[in-house]
């Protein structure tokens, strides 16, 4: 018996990886968090399968449903939203697993950070512009943020942003963020990214709280950076032609010789 961490994915029931897929179908007992996990994923479940909706429950009574699987001998499907790695919840069962003696595994899925990138149709790592991503969120009841991790810290190394959990607090967000990104600093707001009803919202960092007014107070990733005006960035040298690299040897002394 295994307890397999499965992530969903954002929101489209085909963003899945073959391999939760095949989890899903093979365990009888499938614990989902209904509030976010779409329900194409569970039509992967085998016929006769457990379904819980975890949304209402409290840890005890989740580890509790994956104690009376595991006693049954029967494989569990945990699937949440998104990729496992990040605000899960997912760190807080395994220790309560380990304590039990009660194996799992994991399979990651595509972040809501991805997904967005995509549906926005640009690179979040320009050369010149931003070579790195920083995944953060402000402090809510649930997880303080620890006292290093503020976004005025993060902001002062001009890469782009990808804030989650955070819309509800936007005007704290953008108070913060000006200082460093500058008025005229693009934000982009994407509600349920793959979802059917996806939204996205684009503004100057300046303007976006009026942009994006009351609607839209949660599920939604702000992304923000130089790097999302796809404007202003150098070329990779990577596919430059005179680019000495292992599989196309440039110069009269190649770095790797070609059948090396």
């Amino acid at each position: 018996m295994t307890v397999h961490f499965i992530g969903a994915g954002p929101g489209a029931a085909d963003l899945l990886t073959l391999r939760g897929r095949d989890l899903i179908a093979a365990s009888p007992v499938c614990l989902y968090a209904g509030s976010l996990v779409p329900e194409g994923v569970l039509a992967h479940c085998p016929p006769g399968a457990r379904l819980v909706n975890t949304a209402p429950l409290a840890l005890d009574a989740i580890i509790a449903e994956i104690a009376s699987a595991h006693a049954e001998g029967k494989d569990v499907a945990r699937l949440h939203s998104g990729d496992l790695s990040v605000w899960s919840a997912m760190g807080e069962q395994i220790r309560r697993l380990r304590d039990l003696g009660i194996p799992y595994d994991v399979t990651p899925g595509v972040p809501s950070f991805a997904a967005s990138a995509a549906a926005l149709g640009v690179e979040l790592t320009l050369p010149g512009l931003a070579q790195s991503v920083i995944l953060t969120r402000t402090g809510g009841r649930a997880s303080p943020m620890p006292a290093g991790e503020t976004l005025a810290a993060f902001a002062a190394t001009g890469a782009t942003l990808a804030i989650h959990l955070s819309i509800h607090a936007l005007n704290r967000v953008v108070e913060e963020l000006l200082p460093h990104y500058g008025p005229e600093c693009p934000v982009a707001v994407v509600w349920r990214a793959t979802w059917p009803d996806q939204r996205i919202v684009r503004a100057p960092l300046a303007g976006i709280v009026d942009a994006i007014g009351s609607e839209i107070d949660r599920t939604a990733l702000i992304l923000v950076g130089p790097a999302l005006a796809q404007e202003g960035f150098q070329e990779s040298r990577l596919y430059a032609d005179d680019y000495d690299r292992r599989y196309r040897p440039r110069g009269t002394a190649p770095r790797f010789p070609e059948g090396e």
